[in-house]
């Protein structure tokens, strides 16, 4: 693992130069510090997937503002968009050790890659904790911005967005369409219980339901599942 992170800094040591006349994301969000530039445009060019890339990312970290404020959660920023930003980042390459869970690999991995680009470090745990606990099945600490992550991941599995992450992930030897349904039937009972913010609850129940309703059309356009 040490290698690979030897080589992830060396990338995002060129990132600066890539990206000197970067101020906004894709979707319109200043980029407000110059370290902030360099992760974004290190997610943008290193972490490619529709289901854990760089576009789950920008969505996570902006619903976490949305629900922060929906829920009046005062949410350092710098702490919530380096999280939001690398808490995926094991799903490129995990730990060595596969007992890891994901996130908290990202929150060792995270570490030499913020610090290469500039973030400032007495904020790192705060980045760790949330790292660790984004995932629907942790429950976060405490802080604001592991809560808003840890909600905002979890949306992201539902909804229409969280059918077209699951069926992105599908045609491989690891996944085939039938374990990616599956899964999308056990989110609708696994996630909306562990939302913390009512806005979330709120947000989850909508899209809970916009899911449901994609699986119910989905067994009736193939016969009860007989024929997919």
């Amino acid at each position: 693992m040490k290698a690979f992170i030897a080589t992830l800094v060396a990338a995002l040591l060129t990132a600066p130069l890539q990206a000197a006349t970067m101020e906004r994301t894709a979707t319109g969000m200043q980029l407000d510090a110059p370290w902030k530039v360099t992760i974004y445009t290190f997610a943008r060019t290193t972490f490619k997937h529709p289901a854990w890339g760089w576009q789950h990312s920008e969505r996570n970290y902006r619903i976490a503002l949305q629900l922060a404020q929906g829920d009046h959660l005062q949410v350092d920023t710098d702490v919530l968009f380096a999280a939001a930003f690398l808490h995926d980042m094991a799903a490129f390459k995990p730990c060595s050790d596969p007992k890891i869970e994901h996130g908290d690999c990202a929150a060792i991995q995270s570490e030499a890659i913020l610090h290469a680009a500039g973030f400032p470090m007495q904020k790192y745990a705060a980045v760790a904790a949330a790292e660790r606990g984004h995932m629907y099945y942790r429950d976060p600490e405490t802080i604001p911005e592991a809560i808003v992550l840890h909600d905002a991941d979890s949306l992201d599995f539902l909804g229409a967005i969280g059918a077209a992450r699951m069926l992105s992930l599908t045609g491989t030897d690891k996944a085939d369409f039938a374990s990616a349904v599956k899964s999308l039937r056990s989110f609708l009972k696994a996630i909306p219980p562990r939302l913390i913010t009512r806005t979330a609850r709120a947000m989850g129940a909508a899209r809970a339901a916009e899911l449901q309703q994609f699986l119910d059309a989905l067994d009736r356009e193939t016969f009860a599942g007989t024929a997919m």
